[in-house]
């Protein structure tokens, strides 16, 4: 399976991660390509941050001159989604927002979302709304800090910080726990040899549903 997998900001440490999330998820055969733009925001945080990022991601996949099955976009905001679509009719695209809520769905129950400042937490509660979980959400448990650096760097920062909330969230009732925005890629791998819940990475989510769509057009057009 042939993937081109974006990062919407153009932190070069958060890419990493997400490639090193996606690499993780691969199958002998597989080849996955990670891409950020180049320009827009560090870090998606405001709505002039994801118009601007938008517009990056369309001329990243319009540069883009690879063979792909599918397209992964790498944040939350689902950033770029529609228009990408518009752009390549030909394959499915998903963003890791989608794929990760799609799987909190499948998992049932009350679910809570983790991130790693308050600033974000709106925008993650809203695309929970908007994929019809709003009743089902407990609640978004954010690091206390809105001071976030090089965003590449969240993770190894506020590991501690961010077990604990998904703890937090699992006395709360939670079934499961997504781990909300980008820059966690890859989080819930770490996490989980002491979580007492599920956690969700959006990252491997997407590139698993894609799997099953890519295989079902191979299926098709064989026949």
């Amino acid at each position: 399976m042939r993937l081109l997998i974006i990062n919407p900001n153009t932190s070069k440490g958060v890419t990493a991660r997400i490639k090193a999330a996606a690499d993780a998820a691969a199958r002998p055969g597989d080849r996955f390509t990670t891409l950020c733009p180049t320009f827009g925001p560090e870090l998606i945080v405001t709505d002039a941050d994801a118009e601007h990022a938008s517009r990056a991601v369309l001329e990243t996949v319009k540069a883009y001159e690879g063979d792909c099955d599918g397209i992964v976009l790498a944040s939350f905001g689902n950033t770029g989604a529609e228009g990408v679509r518009l752009l390549r009719p030909d394959i499915p695209v998903i963003g890791i927002a989608a794929a990760a809520f799609s799987i909190a769905s499948a998992v049932g129950g009350n679910f809570g979302i983790v991130t790693f400042g308050p600033s974000l937490v709106p925008a993650l509660q809203a695309k929970a709304e908007e994929a019809g979980l709003g009743p089902k959400l407990l609640g978004t448990l954010a690091v206390e800090t809105d001071d976030f650096g090089d965003p590449g760097t969240v993770q190894d920062r506020y590991v501690n910080e961010l077990g604990r909330l998904c703890e937090n969230m699992h006395e709360r009732g939670a079934s499961c726990v997504v781990m909300g925005g980008g820059p966690l890629a890859g989080m819930a791998a770490k996490l989980a040899p002491t979580s007492p819940v599920p956690l969700i990475d959006g990252t491997h989510g997407a590139i698993n549903i894609l799997r099953t769509l890519v295989g079902h057009r191979h299926v098709a057009d064989a026949v």
